[in-house]
């Protein structure tokens, strides 16, 4: 006999491929279960039924890694450069927005930890078990491959088990396969590659038992369950990087370079060349590099996105991590499930079938709410005999219960049956008075194996009847008859086989209704009493509907240059009659999880940019799925709610988790959870994230020109030996004011009336276009000319260099401030009153700004400071005409940019 050891060591055959006995002889176990001498061997061997840890990184380790970033070097240089400098406030306060950057990234990370501590969750604390033969209670972590773990409604699964015996046994798997009801279980083999969805006989760690009773043998414990392989999926899945965090990483290090070089290239020539004594020359280069290094874009980048993670907050969206706000702005296909996402995750009767008329059922979910129409006309119930009939018999033959708690409705028991308690009670139908009408004597429960349920009644008079649901086509070889105009005719099967192909091609599942009249005061029913003979009430059609505002979602996605592709655990006619219903795919094409499998890597990137449609899909595949998509160059956004979704919601480049009825695994692997699982939040989102996005850009327009028109003041005034006009001092004070007041107010533009009318931001476009570059170009050589024009104006008109400088310093601040009102819209004029009025932190911005600079230029304490003087009025008419100058050829430039067809910088 094989030892404990060798089944540890030999690799898990399929044991849904294998029958109940052949599991138990494989892992050694029999009816009584493992002695308690075998189970403890086992434990010391395959170890604890619990989920190992991952090897994690430090505390310390983490926070001090939230200092890698090409753009916080650059602060703490620009930190270190000033305090060399001498400016202690500036170089503090660069500092603060270094370490308070640290602690915003070490707070929010650390996701995949707790996807995991969550999935470890998901194991049930207490199971059921036979050892010796005596059942016990035991914690879930001392189960053992070979156990028997004995099931019933309300418990956990505690491992995955093959299972041995099932009554009326239906598990609730949704959170793992996506299937939106429960499954019916089963003890029949099936095929080895068959989808998890279809293993019937098998029953998996973290998934609920719903319904009826069942026992099975353990056959995978911790890591080598489903969950435990998800766990694992989770832990080997790399992080990626957002697009304009990785666009601004290669900006970064290019910037950088140009200006150490430029810096070390006036130095040189400032000190070989044009004799400038050493100390003046190298405080200027290091000016010159302070000046052109945009030290305040990274924190400026880090408010805007923490302003957008607040205005989304306000739109029911919970972003968990920063940069994931700019990467929805970049985002080409969304891949969403189905179940709990798209659609309500409430099933609903949508069609009622009789032989004489064909119904439509209004209303969603199980709220009672709703009505019965014909031909798009509504119709009274009490006038319909046969209708009331089979809604009857919908009612009674079931066992769910539906309660009202406050504005919501509640379902006890399976939710195919709760839709029809439901249809009944729009029926004007009330339960408890037809369980009193026709209490039930007697009755055969639903099994898979004869696919159907039956109840017998009597009523007052002491009358019998027996009801029947099922399968359409089991129900429709035991009915003789069907009822018609009130009585019972001979049954048209070409008739119905028509009605069961409609429903089903528009996703809906379908439920046959029956009855019997049988001898009075009968006080049993078997098999023999619904063999033949029945009379058939009509059919229903039974669907998870689609979400309203998911189809109005879908539309605006496309409208947006958007892709929405749809990958779910349910059957294909399911997945492309709702896909359809959303506009997702055509309604015929899909493909399904065992097909995926056939493909290879090429052949996948190839089929996910021709199919929206995608079935049966496992953790696997929707993983494989999302690294396709993003082999082929999307960027990839990821919808669910369920445990088979964390890997893929971790792996895409943004993972979006439904807050109410998502599981805690699914919301610790995303990026972003919606509170109020809605999908069409995630165009809201989209257009949040653009908004981030362009205010980023804006700012980026804004910040270089500003930082390239100071530095290129200094480089021009060393190539021709001139005295500086304009100290070291002087730019770190413009610098310190601008970046508090004016490069901030940028972060808090709302969205433009284009945002959503132009396709998704190139996430492999460089960061500065051509016609973002000619416009930083051309800013910069106003900014430069309009200064120098100005400074060399009043040196010839006997000014003092103080006096000069003191205009150049006004004039630079006030061309900020002209051209921050140019930046609001990039291409758009400005030239209204919602262009130059609706910010208010911008027009706030300019009047603090203002202020400062009068302090500077009037107050003795910053004149003695940083070397200014009062101006006249003659010199400020200068200075503002030439800000007022550059405001109005910027805004000639975009006009020229708008009759060229230019739509977008």
């Amino acid at each position: 006999m094989p030892h404990e050891h060798d089944l540890a060591a030999n690799p898990a055959p399929a044991w849904h491929n294998l029958s109940a006995q052949q599991v138990k002889d494989a892992l050694i176990t029999g009816d009584a279960g493992l002695s308690a001498i075998e189970a403890e061997e086992r434990l010391a061997c395959y170890g604890a039924n619990r989920l190992k840890p991952p090897q994690s990184r430090s505390a310390i380790m983490r926070f001090l890694l939230q200092f890698h970033n090409v753009l916080i070097y650059i602060l703490l240089v620009s930190s270190v450069l000033t305090a060399f400098l001498g400016h202690w406030i500036d170089s503090g306060v660069i500092l603060g927005v270094v370490v308070i950057n640290a602690i915003i990234g070490f707070v929010q990370e650390g996701k995949a930890e707790k996807a995991l501590n969550a999935i470890r969750r998901m194991l049930s604390l207490n199971a059921t078990v036979l050892r010796d033969g005596q059942r016990l209670q035991l914690a879930a972590e001392q189960l053992v491959p070979g156990d028997i773990v004995l099931l019933q409604s309300g418990d956990k699964v505690p491992a995955d088990l093959r299972l041995l015996s099932c009554k009326n046994l239906r598990i609730e798997e949704a959170a793992l396969t996506g299937e939106s009801e429960a499954v019916e279980k089963s003890l029949d083999t099936v095929e080895a590659a068959t989808a998890i969805g279809d293993r019937l006989c098998m029953a998996y760690s973290g998934t609920l038992v719903v319904y009826g009773q069942g026992s099975g043998v353990v056959v995978a414990t911790g890591q080598q369950t489903e969950i435990g392989r998800i766990s694992q999926m989770i832990a080997q899945v790399d992080k990626l990087a957002s697009p304009l965090l990785r666009q601004m990483a290669v900006f970064a290090r290019w910037l950088t370079l140009v200006v150490l070089s430029l810096a070390a290239g006036i130095f040189v020539y400032g000190w070989l060349w044009q004799n400038y004594p050493f100390n003046e020359i190298f405080l200027a280069a290091v000016s010159m590099a302070i000046a052109a290094i945009p030290e305040e874009l990274p924190a400026i980048m880090t408010i805007t996105l923490a302003l957008g993670v607040q205005n989304m907050a306000r739109r029911n969206a919970i972003v968990r991590r920063l940069p994931a706000v700019e990467t929805l702005g970049a985002v080409t296909v969304i891949c969403t499930d189905k179940t709990g996402t798209l659609t309500r995750n409430e099933m609903t009767v949508q069609r009622v079938m009789t032989a004489d008329d064909r119904w439509q059922v209004s209303g969603v979910g199980y709220s009672p709410h709703g009505g019965f129409s014909r031909n798009e006309e509504h119709i009274q119930v009490a006038g319909h005999a046969d209708l009331q009939e089979l809604c009857r018999a919908g009612l009674l033959c079931n066992d769910a219960v539906l309660h009202q708690c406050g504005d919501t409705w509640e379902i006890h028991g399976d939710p195919t049956e709760a839709a029809l308690v439901t249809l009944a009670m729009k029926a004007e139908l009330e339960p408890g008075r037809e369980h009193e009408t026709l209490p039930r004597v007697d009755i055969i429960p639903f099994e898979p194996e004869h696919r159907f349920m039956a109840t017998l009644h009597h009523d007052l008079a002491g009358h019998s009847l027996i009801y029947v649901k099922g399968a359409p086509e089991k129900v429709l070889a035991m009915c003789n008859y069907q009822r018609s105009q009130g009585e019972d005719r001979l049954l048209q099967l070409d008739f119905w086989h028509t009605r069961i192909r409609e429903a089903s091609e528009t996703g809906q599942r379908v439920l046959a209704i029956a009855s019997r009249v049988i001898p009075a005061r009968q006080q049993t029913v078997d098999f023999s009493h619904v063999e033949t003979g029945l009379t058939l009430l009509g059919m229903v059609g039974i669907m998870d509907p689609p979400r309203d505002e998911a189809i109005a979602a879908v539309q605006q996605c496309h409208a947006a240059g958007i892709g929405v592709k749809m990958i779910t655990g349910d059957h294909r006619i399911t997945a492309c009659a709702i896909g359809a219903s959303l506009g997702i795919g055509d309604g015929r094409r899909a493909l399904t999880g065992i097909e995926l499998d056939n493909l290879d890597d090429a052949q996948l990137r190839q089929a996910t940019a021709e199919v929206d449609v995608f079935a049966r899909a496992d953790p696997g595949h929707k993983l494989r799925l999302v690294t396709a998509l993003q082999a082929n160059g999307e960027i990839v956004a990821m919808t669910g709610d369920g445990v088979n979704d964390a890997p893929a919601l971790k792996r895409a480049d943004i993972g979006v988790a439904m807050g109410q009825k998502g599981t805690e695994v699914a919301k610790e692997a995303a990026e972003m959870v919606l509170t109020d699982d809605n999908f069409a939040s995630i165009a809201h989102a989209v257009e949040e994230g653009r908004t981030v996005y362009d205010n980023i850009r804006k700012t980026i327009v804004y910040v270089l020109p500003t930082n390239g028109g100071e530095a290129g003041l200094l480089i021009l005034a060393v190539m021709l030996g001139m005295a500086l006009p304009i100290t070291p001092l002087q730019i770190l004070w413009i610098n310190m004011v601008t970046t508090v007041t004016l490069a901030i107010s940028l972060s808090f533009e709302r969205p433009e009336t284009s945002v959503m009318a132009h396709p998704p931001n190139d996430p492999h476009a460089p960061v500065l276009s051509g016609l973002l570059v000619w416009r930083i170009a051309f800013v910069t050589l106003l900014m430069i000319g309009g200064s120098f024009a100005l400074y060399f104006w009043e040196l010839a008109q006997g000014s003092s260099v103080e006096f000069g400088r003191t205009v150049v310093v006004n004039v630079l601040v006030l061309c900020e401030i002209t051209y921050l009102f140019n930046c609001r819209y990039l291409i758009a004029s400005v030239c209204t009153r919602q262009g130059l009025l609706g910010n208010r932190y911008v027009l706030l911005a300019a009047g603090l700004l203002l202020l400062l600079q009068l302090l500077l230029t009037y107050w003795p304490a910053m004149q003695e400071l940083f070397g200014t003087t009062a101006l006249d009025a003659a010199a400020w008419g200068r200075v503002v005409a030439v800000s007022l100058l550059l405001f109005l050829l910027i805004e000639f430039e975009k006009y020229v940019l708008r009759c060229r067809g230019v739509k977008n910088l």
